[in-house]
């Protein structure tokens, strides 16, 4: 939650996808901003005047962490054009994701703080892990509105760093004019609907765990390596941890027939290459019998 902590991170970050431009691939980058719209929320909260929506805090967020990247990426790769897109997505004013907030945003609380706050200002709240959150709406994201624009400007070698936070939620009005809603759209979901549009050939979520887990939290907890979309129930995943991963990586290789996958930031090659991580297949995929974990 501190300006130190997140460069320190985008560094490692801009490490990992520097591996990936070097090996010849082309990259649209995406990223997350559950802590930072929570915390910017806190801050407009606390000051004078009417508070600023959830979409106007999202788009604030993605241009405070697309500096960051932007920046980060350059000082590693100097030989590239980076830039950082915001980015409208579209959503349906009557999801049911309206009457059910699920997405997690800001701090983390101890649960007596945490109802005490949503007793003040009027939170929802749910336990993340350990602790408690503010959760708000997040629904399910519809079309990317600046596909093209994207498009045109990975065409002309340019790196884009775009969706951030999952995009900025807007919706249709009557008159065909769009408007932004209060919502944070899921960053996973966001991001495999941007790689269908445009058709990319892998769609990478790096994260600080290894691969998907069978079990989890449980002594039969087990990672999965290379597994197709018919072996896979998202009812044997966490909802606020890896079952909008897991969803997204599914919906990704059943539309395009190619592969969606989930591993370790520094792993970031080694999932590209199929030796680490969790990669989903819309297929079946031939099991190695003693395979116990990943990399086998």
């Amino acid at each position: 939650m501190t300006a130190e902590n997140q460069r320190a991170n985008i560094r490692r970050a801009a490490r990992s996808l520097a591996d990936l431009v070097s090996q010849g691939h082309a990259l649209v980058i995406t990223h997350g901003n559950g802590p930072q719209v929570g915390l910017l929320a806190l801050q407009a909260a606390a000051s004078s005047g009417e508070p600023f929506p959830l979409d106007v805090l999202d788009a604030e967020s993605a241009g405070m962490i697309g500096y960051v990247l932007q920046q980060e990426l350059g000082n590693v790769m100097r030989d590239r054009h980076f830039a950082t897109l915001l980015t409208q997505v579209k959503v349906n004013p009557h999801d049911p994701a309206f009457s059910k907030p699920t997405k997690p945003i800001g701090p983390m609380y101890d649960k007596a703080m945490a109802t005490k706050l949503a007793a003040e200002r009027g939170w929802h709240i749910a336990p993340d892990g350990e602790k408690w959150r503010r959760v708000v709406a997040s629904p399910k994201p519809l079309e990317i509105l600046e596909v093209q624009v994207i498009s045109f400007l990975t065409e002309g070698g340019v790196t884009v760093i775009c969706a951030g936070g999952g995009g900025i939620p807007v919706v249709e009005l009557s008159d065909g004019s769009l408007a932004g809603i209060e919502a944070v759209i899921d960053k996973d979901l966001a991001s495999s609907l941007l790689a269908r549009q445009l058709d990319a050939d892998f769609l990478l979520m790096l994260t600080d765990v290894d691969a998907a887990y069978e079990n989890w939290g449980t002594p039969r907890a087990r990672p999965l390596d290379q597994v197709s979309v018919s072996e896979l129930s998202l009812d044997d995943f966490a909802p606020g941890s890896m079952r909008p991963k897991m969803a997204a990586a599914i919906e990704f290789a059943h539309a395009t027939g190619r592969p969606g996958a989930i591993g370790r930031l520094e792993d970031a090659s080694a999932i590209v290459a199929g030796t680490r991580g969790t990669l989903v297949h819309a297929h079946d995929v031939a099991h190695n019998p003693s395979s116990t974990g990943i990399g086998n």
